[in-house]
């Protein structure tokens, strides 16, 4: 599990530096998906309609509820890197 949670450690890093900023849809993925690894199930109050951003982030967050860590990590993993070959890393 260490050696899982180091590739995920390296891959959220280099998420970060793609050349061009990802869909909001692969966006929200890889958002529901960290937050669901580093604090496990939702934790916070439902945000109002009226907060778009933040409800769709809720909801991203909110499909994952009960999903395993184990399971996260290596989903976060593999899409994470199928989105660094999309978009390509930033020199430097």
């Amino acid at each position: 599990m260490e050696e899982l949670e180091n590739k995920f450690t390296q891959v959220a890093e280099l998420v970060k530096k793609v050349k061009t900023q990802p869909t909001d849809k692969e966006l929200l993925k890889l958002y529901g998906l960290y937050k669901q690894i580093t604090i496990g199930d939702i934790n916070i109050e439902k945000p109002s309609l009226l907060s778009f951003q933040a409800k769709t982030k809720y909801n991203a967050w909110y499909n994952l509820k009960g999903k395993k860590k184990v399971d996260c990590i290596q989903e976060y993993v593999l899409f994470a890197v199928e989105v660094i070959k999309k978009y390509g890393l930033k020199e430097n």
